[in-house]
């Protein structure tokens, strides 16, 4: 085995697509997620900090003796819901959300370069982010902040990486830790966000526009734009968005 790949709820959208479409050779592929589907399985529920430790375990243990050249994490797992303002909508869903969108990235990024510190080959963190990063959207408030929380994670992280990296002559080679917004792309998540009403969510109308006239991307072409950007190689605390990379 020459690279080991992991990719958070990749049992459907894009982490699916990303599970198919992994262009390394010799590459196992895991899915940390409650369901599975496509790939080996590793069953996690990420909005549970109970299972945060079992995923950093499983980190650890899979990297034991590890001699290949590459190691990937792809922390593509987010929820959209509940959709609503802050002061009205369920408590328990909100709380989960706010668990997955901001702490459970923070934590697992912190475990898999913890797991993955004393490797000699190329390590990729690789988060998930969004537009909702630095636009507010009424109703998205969980979202909104989530996402605003892994791009400032990155950019700082991605500091700490560099410096490590050249405190220490290169011998420490930095983890490429990134944030990838992929553009509005069509999943069960957008379906979502076109089923609520215009009190919940203000800017439905945009994204049922979207919708019609066929401005979605696909997951597998979010697939093909987030493994190029790994294979480009760009600076750890990078946050990019691909809609505004050229072609």
């Amino acid at each position: 085995m020459r690279n080991l790949i992991w990719i958070s709820g990749a049992s459907s959208g894009i982490g699916a697509a990303l599970a198919v479409s992994t262009p390394y050779p010799e590459a196992r592929v895991i899915d940390l997620s409650r369901r599975g589907g496509v790939v080996e399985h590793f069953a996690a529920d990420l909005a549970e900090p109970a299972d945060w430790g079992r995923v950093e375990e499983h980190f650890v243990a899979e990297l034991d003796g590890f001699k290949g050249e590459r190691v990937v994490f792809v922390h593509n797992a987010g929820t959209v819901v509940p959709i609503g303002p802050a002061a009205t909508v369920d408590a328990e869903a909100y709380a989960k959300a706010v668990l997955l969108n901001s702490a459970a990235p923070q934590v697992l990024g912190r475990a898999f370069l913890r797991a993955t510190a004393g490797l000699d080959c190329e390590r990729h963190l690789v988060m998930l982010s969004s537009g909702a990063a630095t636009k507010a959207y009424p109703g998205w408030s969980a979202y909104n902040a989530g996402k605003a929380a892994v791009d400032h994670w990155v950019r700082t992280v991605g500091l700490e990486e560099a410096a490590a990296e050249q405190d220490s002559g290169g011998a420490v080679k930095a983890c490429r830790v990134i944030a990838v917004a992929p553009g509005v792309v069509d999943t069960a998540m957008q379906d979502e966000i076109r089923s609520v009403d215009e009190q919940a969510f203000p800017a439905v109308k945009r994204f049922r526009e979207l919708k019609s006239s066929g401005g979605l991307s696909t997951p597998e072409e979010a697939a093909a734009g987030l493994w190029a950007v790994i294979a480009a190689q760009y600076p750890p605390g990078t946050v990019l968005d691909l809609r505004n990379l050229p072609n």
